[in-house]
């Protein structure tokens, strides 16, 4: 694992450029918080020989374990407090017959998760305490993105055709053992991105061509909001753990903060010079890290808006996510090929302390 980046392999990153001061009453000091010292950390990156990228990362709901998927069929999953050497990843195979793309953990159990492939159309559930899967389940549709509810007991799906699908779990007719079922909703709801609430009896939707937030009821699908967000499509969301936020992020480089209680938009961040591809907050909603389509990472705060750190990548990254309770974050990708340069490389990199 190397925690020196490659200034060659990377590109030039703009530095953060500073918005005018918050009110003070929104400080770290003002409300009695230590302010993590991010500029104190250097990226610790993995590089897996390979044509093609890490496309997702994921944290077990217990933070001990993090997944890594893009490259073949295979899961590779680490335990990072004890080694992030590639020869120490776990692999599950044998559920996929093409690149595995998307991985999500279970909430309720640090063993449980599923991964999905657009390519075989397969949504496949793993216990990482046995090798072979669970369950699989062959769709019709290319499954892009997956979100489980809060109790584990349903599981939300966008297509590469931007439709919504569910999956649920639980005993059919007189069967002995309760497995997943694609429910009978028919998926004429249109969504690139979708993920459950914190309760569970809501979900909220984006489109990547719509300039909208969308949230609606569960399991009704009623509309309940629909704030305006970004000019050009919204295509990220995260919910802060406490409650109080939902941050939004579009091509327009822009990441909005709504207040949960009056849905309007509390501020607006704009530090990023580049459109959004992830949004992530921290274990205690703190701060938000900002994945986009340029080679860097932004922190900011989400009380303040103000930016902390850039954490410079050595690829843009698909995807961010914060550890459930330590203030690191895994972000991944694949370098770019340079001219008289080396091959690319997948990378998985992990910024912060704790781990």
């Amino acid at each position: 694992m190397s925690s020196q980046v490659n200034s060659k392999e990377e590109e030039e990153v703009a530095p953060l450029q500073r918005p005018p001061s918050p009110p003070l009453h929104t400080t770290f000091a003002a409300r009695g918080l230590h302010a993590q010292n991010f500029p104190a950390h250097k990226p610790r990156d993995l590089r897996i020989p390979s044509p093609q990228a890490i496309t997702h990362v994921a944290w077990s709901c217990d933070g001990k374990r993090l997944a890594g998927v893009g490259i073949d069929k295979i899961t590779r999953i680490w335990t990072p407090e004890t080694s992030m050497e590639s020869r120490a990843a776990t692999h599950f195979s044998g559920g996929h017959s093409d690149d595995v793309d998307y991985i999500s953990w279970n909430p309720t159990h640090p063993e449980l998760f599923c991964t999905s492939s657009q390519k075989d159309r397969r949504i496949v559930f793993w216990d990482a305490r046995q090798s072979r899967h669970t369950q699989q389940i062959i769709l019709k549709i290319s499954p892009v993105q997956t979100n489980y509810s809060p109790d584990g007991r349903a599981l939300i799906f966008t297509s590469a055709g931007h439709q919504l699908f569910f999956l649920t779990y639980g005993k059919d007719g007189d069967a002995t053992k309760a497995q997943w079922h694609l429910s009978d909703k028919d998926g004429s709801i249109v969504a690139s991105t979708a993920m459950f609430n914190h309760v569970g009896d809501g979900i909220i939707l984006t489109h990547h061509s719509e300039h909208s937030v969308r949230v609606m009821d569960y399991p009704t699908l009623t509309l309940r909001e629909s704030p305006a967000a970004h000019v050009g499509g919204c295509v990220a969301v995260a919910l802060d753990p406490r409650g109080r936020y939902l941050a939004s992020g579009g091509y327009d480089s822009i990441v909005n903060m709504f207040d949960l209680s009056e849905w309007i938009c509390a501020r607006t961040i704009s530090t990023c010079e580049n459109a959004i591809n992830a949004l992530s907050f921290s274990y205690d909603g703190e701060y938000l890290a900002i994945a986009n389509t340029g080679s860097y990472i932004d922190i900011c705060a989400t009380e303040t808006g103000a930016p902390l750190h850039r954490v410079p990548a050595l690829a843009p990254s698909p995807t961010v996510t914060w550890h459930p309770s330590k203030y690191v974050f895994a972000y991944c990708g694949q370098t770019k090929l340079r001219e008289g340069g080396p091959p690319p490389v997948a990378i998985i990199s992990l910024f912060g302390g704790g781990i």
